[in-house]
């Protein structure tokens, strides 16, 4: 978005105030270096963790990922982000939120729910949710699937249906909205144990890439938008070698616009994969440090990779080799408690 010509492209980094964070910070970004310099920052719910803009680049939206679980919504026309009412509560801890069918969507990982708030033509928030979807289900990892865990929520290419991740039953729902209430389609399981956290779309939309948490892996998977269903294929490592114990956790994975590369990132190994996109299978090409510690998401612009790094508290960018997909080291900003980084 514009003002005017005057106003480049702008980055939104969300954070854990409890940790530190400053809550959501604006930032501009360069478009010939890639690099981020802070407009302005404001902390007004606990731990924003997650962002959402507007198709329209005119309000962000928020997941507070507390026990008690809300959605806040900002008004982003200037350099600073201004609150737009009170935040809605939502279900328990959540940990990702889009806009889908004139609604905000939260994946709700406490309470492994889907939640629907209606956005107002304006922008701004619904005072309470319109629905919620309760996920069912169990995993065979002890400590991190005793029941239903959603952690991400997102529409398809299509626009059709919104697809949630669930690591806790190691599963993908596929949902509808009837009535501002989500409805499930149709739920895909996954291999046992491998613990889904994020998925990602090709750009031509007939396939999706599952990232698992609980094993350092990318499942492909065909999608029929017609039909709204989605087949596993295949998995594939993220990793060269598997590391020893329970000590690789990945994150974030995004896609190229070309559709030629996936890459993913993964705490422990804090490390960036590079995966080229090879018919309806995916190769390894390999990893590079991901400038930080702890890479909790990461999201790519204008040709830069940018990193939200947790734990050493600042977002690494990257410039991208067209040709391989190989991220370069281009820079760092620090935030305290990074949580992830999307651009308008």
């Amino acid at each position: 978005m514009t003002d005017g010509g005057r106003r480049g492209r702008r980055a939104f980094i969300g954070s854990f105030t409890a940790a530190g964070g400053p809550g959501v910070v604006a930032a501009a970004v360069d478009a010939d270096s890639g690099a981020l310099t802070v407009l302005s920052g404001v902390d007004c719910v606990p731990d924003p963790s997650y962002l959402a803009l507007a198709p329209d680049g005119d309000t962000l939206y928020a997941v507070s990922e507390t026990a008690e679980g809300a959605v806040a919504a900002y008004r982003v026309h200037g350099d600073k982000p201004e609150p737009l009412g009170p935040p809605v509560p939502v279900g328990a801890g959540p940990t990702h939120l889009s806009l889908f069918a004139g609604h905000v969507l939260t994946a709700d990982y406490g309470s492994g729910s889907v939640t629907a708030v209606p956005v107002r033509p304006d922008g701004t928030l619904a005072g309470s949710p319109s629905g919620q979807l309760r996920h069912t289900g169990s995993g065979p990892h002890e400590r991190r699937q005793q029941g239903p865990h959603a952690h991400q929520i997102q529409p398809d290419p299509s626009g059709r249906w919104a697809v949630s991740v669930d690591l806790g039953t190691d599963s993908v729902r596929v949902c509808t909205l009837d009535d501002g209430r989500p409805e499930l389609h149709r739920e895909i399981a996954l291999r046992p144990g491998s613990g889904p956290r994020h998925l990602a779309f090709h750009p031509d939309g007939t396939h999706a890439y599952v990232l698992n948490e609980l094993t350092p892996t990318v499942t492909v998977c065909r999608w029929d938008a017609e039909s709204g269903a989605l087949k596993p294929l295949a998995e594939t490592q993220v990793l060269p070698g598997a590391p020893a114990g329970d000590a690789a956790y990945p994150s974030g994975i995004v896609t190229s616009p070309d559709g030629r590369f996936v890459w993913t990132a993964t705490r422990g190994e804090d490390v960036l994969s590079v995966l080229a996109v090879e018919g309806e299978g995916l190769r390894l090409v390999g990893t590079v440090p991901c400038g930080g510690h702890w890479p909790r998401a990461i999201a790519e612009a204008g040709g830069y990779l940018y990193v939200a790094n947790e734990r050493s508290g600042d977002v690494t960018w990257f410039a991208l080799d067209p040709a391989t997909g190989i991220p370069r080291p281009g820079g760092s900003l620090s935030v305290t408690a990074a949580s992830c980084v999307v651009f308008d």
